[in-house]
């Protein structure tokens, strides 16, 4: 029997299943992850704690089904879902340039004020099909750039990688053999142009990110790369699938039709909806579907 090793790394912890191919859970683990949090709305984890919790959590997973009576030789392919908007940057040498920034965290809510006063957000809600909000990826990258002189400097020189958890996660598991991400995990950075679904380099240089390096973008299911878990296997394991948690989760809840939604409650309470093959525009604070006096959030999906 072909089985499933299946890695959820989210912002409390890093869970790990193994299914049969009827999708059956066989065993499961789960890892504890640290989150700091400080300052007027600052949230960060350790990049190099995120996978760890990753290979921790394989570890006991795999030492499960072996107790069980699994053979490991029977696992077939893998898959990662990840906390979205959180992002690492990192330099030529591997090193992390700063700590994970966290999709919590509210460090650009100034750099947001000022990119609208700017005239910048239809532009960027045309194109990306996001509000300019602190949620989103971009607008921290921005602040880390402007802020932090070691990542300003390595963005300018060309030197500067950029990943959300997934895309760390494929370089380090494959020991940089892989970089890449998929269409979900991008759509949240304020970065991915939904027409193109490519990068858009216009808006990076209106941010001052010129020079930043991106992942390959790549539908969700894909060939990402081959990894052993730094050793926990005897063969390298192929993984065939990266998506973000929630956009997993609406795939998970059978969504399928347009116009079916779930709800996710987890660290954060998510809503997503299947709108159908083509971009909807949606509106902001005035929707009338929403009640007299309700606010709508960021866009979640």
């Amino acid at each position: 029997m072909n089985y499933i090793l299946s890695i959820d790394q989210g912002t409390s912890s890093t869970k790990t299943l193994i299914l049969d191919k009827n999708g059956h859970v066989v065993c499961r683990a789960s890892v504890p992850l640290t989150t700091h949090y400080f300052g007027e709305g600052f949230v960060e984890q350790d990049p190099d704690g995120i996978y760890q919790t990753v290979v921790d959590s394989v570890r006991e997973c795999l030492s499960a089904f072996r107790a069980g009576g699994g053979n490991v030789a029977d696992l077939h392919v893998g898959g990662i879902s990840n906390q979205r908007e959180t992002f690492v940057v990192w330099n030529r040498a591997d090193q992390p340039l700063h700590r994970a920034v966290i999709w919590q965290c509210k460090r650009s809510i100034a750099i947001c004020e000022r990119l609208k006063n700017e005239g910048l957000e239809p532009l960027v809600r045309q194109r990306t099909g996001l509000f300019i909000d602190p949620y989103f990826s971009g607008t921290k990258l921005i602040w880390l750039a402007e802020n932090v002189p070691t990542v300003g400097e390595t963005i300018r020189a060309g030197d500067a990688f950029f990943g959300t958890v997934d895309t760390w996660l494929l370089y380090r598991l494959t020991n940089g053999a892989s970089y890449a991400t998929d269409h979900t995990n991008a759509s949240r950075t304020l970065f991915f142009n939904l027409e193109t679904l490519s990068w858009d380099t216009d808006l990076l240089d209106r941010f001052g990110l010129t020079g930043l390096n991106l992942p390959e973008i790549k539908s969700s299911s894909a060939y990402f790369g081959e990894t052993t878990f730094g050793g926990l296997l005897d063969r390298p394991l192929p993984i065939g699938a990266m998506i973000g948690d929630s956009h997993a989760a609406l795939i998970g809840e059978g969504c399928f039709a347009p116009g079916s939604a779930k709800a996710t409650l987890g660290t954060g309470c998510s809503i997503l909806m299947n709108i159908g093959p083509k971009p909807v525009g949606a509106g902001h604070g005035d929707d009338d579907w929403l009640e007299p006096g309700r606010r709508a959030g960021p866009p979640l999906g």
